[in-house]
């Protein structure tokens, strides 16, 4: 249809707001609400070491720590371990093991653990396994299966894809460490998971009053207090480490356990605000409902939640190419950490470093790195 000047109509400017100036549309890239810049532009983390009026550092970390505790929605937990030993067999240098105990009231969990051959009681790593949409292993991401022949096809696999071929507690066992891992809810033995569903599950939780992210947390919490009291572990050297996922439960488990002294955590760390942009892939949901505590960045960013570890020692490692998070947000967030630290006078404490064309992965000469600071940490030869 002509216009009545003659002319055909200017085409309508896409998602243009009507001349009413209703909003429209209200979802954009990603999944994001179009107005999410305004709500990041809210987010400025009052409770952040330097920003917080908290002034005296220990009163501060108790602060933020109790916030932490009250977003993830799960009750603290005292319930007996009960711990059983289920089986043990000889390696070459160390003893494999598997353990049934009570990781919280809610659930009894199989567990793998390595205990170094000689007198103890060991320095000792709990071993936090990664997401990676593989849920078939969980703790056998970390410790070799040597129980089950398609969960070693699985796990040999995963250890060549993101290790360089290692099993990372085995090498941690030879090296004279004591090591555990567990089973997230939804992965190896507890298993039930898919991609699809990680969304039903978080709603399902919402609804019953909890949320994965704080499930696992709690659980992560509850088993470094495990690890420490058992016999075989020196309970003032306890470490966590972990890859991807893993890595932000072994900072967030030395931000809330004092049973773990040190940690580290291989490619992941960021901010907030860093990742809500579109492409990242924590907009697709999915995952990144096991990393969110639902209303915590009112109060905290990420590295604050990883400061309450401070003064601890903290092994930070991550790739210049990991699609994951851009070099640019990692070393924003080391800065800001690296600031907490230096607060304190533990700037030696505090690693921190970018590793030139490496992706999302954690290679053999990372990993070795971080286990010679970790035995340096032990005071282990």
């Amino acid at each position: 249809m002509t216009h009545p000047g003659g002319r055909e109509p200017a085409a309508p400017i896409p998602n243009a707001p009507a001349p009413s100036g209703f909003e429209s549309p209200a979802v954009v890239d990603g999944g994001l609400p179009v107005f999410h810049e305004r709500l990041k532009d809210e987010l400025t983390f009052p409770l952040a070491w330097g920003t917080s009026p908290i002034r005296d550092f220990p009163a501060w970390r108790e602060a933020a720590r109790a916030t932490v505790e009250r977003h993830l929605l799960q009750p603290p937990d005292d319930t007996p371990f009960a711990p059983e030993i289920a089986d043990e067999q000889r390696a070459e240098g160390y003893r494999r093991r598997i353990l049934l105990f009570n990781v919280t009231r809610l659930s009894r969990v199989r567990a793998l653990m390595l205990v170094p051959d000689g007198e103890g009681p060991h320095p000792a790593v709990l071993l936090l396994h990664d997401h990676g949409s593989r849920f078939d292993i969980g703790k056998e991401k970390l410790v070799r299966p040597w129980y089950d022949r398609a969960r070693l096809s699985s796990a040999r696999a995963w250890a060549d894809r993101c290790f360089g071929g290692r099993f990372v507690g085995d090498e941690l066992a030879r090296r004279g460490w004591a090591v555990l891992a567990v089973d997230a809810p939804g992965w190896g033995d507890r298993s039930g998971l898919t991609y699809e569903s990680q969304q039903a599950l978080a709603a399902n939780l919402f609804n019953l009053g909890s949320s994965p992210a704080g499930l696992m947390a709690r659980e992560d919490q509850r088993t470094a207090a495990f690890l420490a009291s058992l016999p075989e572990v020196d309970g003032e050297r306890v470490a966590a480490l972990g890859f991807s996922m893993g890595a932000y439960r072994a900072w967030q488990t030395a931000a809330l356990s004092d049973h773990v002294r040190a940690a580290v955590a291989a490619s992941w760390m960021t901010g907030l605000k860093e990742m809500m942009v579109p492409g990242d892939n924590a907009l697709r949901g999915q995952s990144a409902y096991f990393m969110l505590h639902p209303g915590l960045a009112r109060h905290l960013d990420l590295p604050d939640v990883a400061s309450i570890a401070a003064p601890e020692p903290l092994y930070l490692t991550g790739g210049s190419d990991d699609p994951l998070f851009t070099a640019a947000a990692v070393e924003k967030a080391y800065r800001r950490l690296r600031a907490v630290w230096r607060s304190q006078h533990a700037e030696d404490r505090l690693h921190t470093e970018i590793r030139p064309g490496l992706g999302h992965v954690f290679a053999p000469a990372a990993q070795d790195d971080a286990f010679a600071w970790l035995d340096a940490w032990a005071g282990r030869p």
